[in-house]
């Protein structure tokens, strides 16, 4: 009986047409959502991709009248032998390094001690988030003004005296000016704003540990920095680790909060790989070529940084 049935309505011409107008249906639908995608992507995406990549192969400016000129590898040369750009790598270094170990300490630290439920709990990891929803330009000129050695806070939280004695953006304190006070001010805002990103990631790891272990450990009367070397840490390393990640890139193409504050000065001790990038390609220069070569040089970087943190990552989770 099953098969008869089942014949009946494959050689059924009225339920094969709807079927088919059904699949037809689908598949026009489908169309509808993929093609205008993949029309953006191409337009806003692939398109300035390939033609910046030819670009950097070429000699030419945005504001010229001639058309690009075919010069080969000649920009990506002169990059790697121009010692103002391996400056502002240094600088770059320095920044991502300090700041991200600083906004990992922190935001660890921070995971910790909202770890355990209190009452107001869920208020102060609220208001501990807000920093990392605001804009990084409205936090710049926020930080900016708290640091004027005039009418600013921040001489009076520190301690250092009268107004306009520490002059944190200009590196300067009273007549004396101080090398690296300005990067280290940029390097704070920074930590205050995206340290709760990782504590929110670190969090989520923390919540996730099963407490049976924890329990065992304490049968066993393991110490508590036994328990949090060998149950708290090598469970929360993956979040951890992602956290790392996705802070060391935005860290290495950081702009908008540094122009914010400082705009790359005093000099040039503030001025990272991406504020060289943006005065070469636009500050009155318009070294288009020359500034695409070195974003590709940028790119390349960040994809073998992320590659080494995703294969200790994969490494870790291997392990665990």
């Amino acid at each position: 009986m099953a098969s008869i049935t089942a014949d009946s309505s494959v050689n059924n011409p009225i339920s094969s047409g709807r079927a088919v107008a059904r699949q037809l249906s689908d598949r026009a639908i489908m169309n509808l959502f993929i093609w205008p995608t993949l029309v953006l992507l191409i337009a806003f995406n692939f398109f300035p991709l390939f033609y910046s990549l030819f670009l950097s192969f070429t000699n030419y400016r945005a504001t010229g009248n001639t058309a690009p000129v075919w010069i080969g590898i000649e920009n990506y040369a002169t990059i790697l032998t121009d010692p103002s750009l391996w400056e502002a790598f240094t600088t770059t270094g320095r920044y991502v390094l300090f700041s991200v170990a600083l906004q990992t300490v922190v935001g660890f630290g921070l995971a910790m001690l909202i770890r355990g439920k209190f009452r107001g709990s869920g208020l102060v990891t609220t208001l501990i988030l807000v920093p990392m929803m605001l804009s990084p330009v409205v936090v710049g000129l926020f930080w900016k003004m708290m640091y004027n050695p005039n009418f600013g806070y921040f001489n009076y939280l520190v301690g250092m005296g009268e107004s306009g004695q520490l002059d944190m953006l200009a590196s300067r304190f009273g007549n004396q000016a101080i090398q690296g006070i300005a990067l280290a001010s940029v390097i704070l805002v920074d930590v205050w704003m995206w340290s709760p990103f990782v504590m929110l990631l670190v969090l989520s790891g923390l919540n996730a540990i099963p407490d049976y272990l924890y329990e065992a450990a304490a049968i066993d009367r393991a110490s508590s920095w036994f328990q949090f070397w060998h149950i708290t840490l090598p469970q929360v390393m993956p979040l951890l680790l992602i956290a790392v990640l996705f802070r060391t890139i935005e860290a290495l193409k950081s702009f908008d909060l540094v122009m914010g504050l400082t705009g790359g000065g005093p000099g040039n001790q503030t001025e990272l790989i991406a504020v060289y990038l943006y005065r070469v390609a636009f500050l009155g220069q318009f070294r288009s070529g020359y500034s695409s070569a070195l974003a590709y040089i940028i790119l390349i970087i960040v994809i073998a940084i992320s590659n080494l943190y995703i294969r200790n990552l994969n490494k870790i989770k291997g392990e665990g």
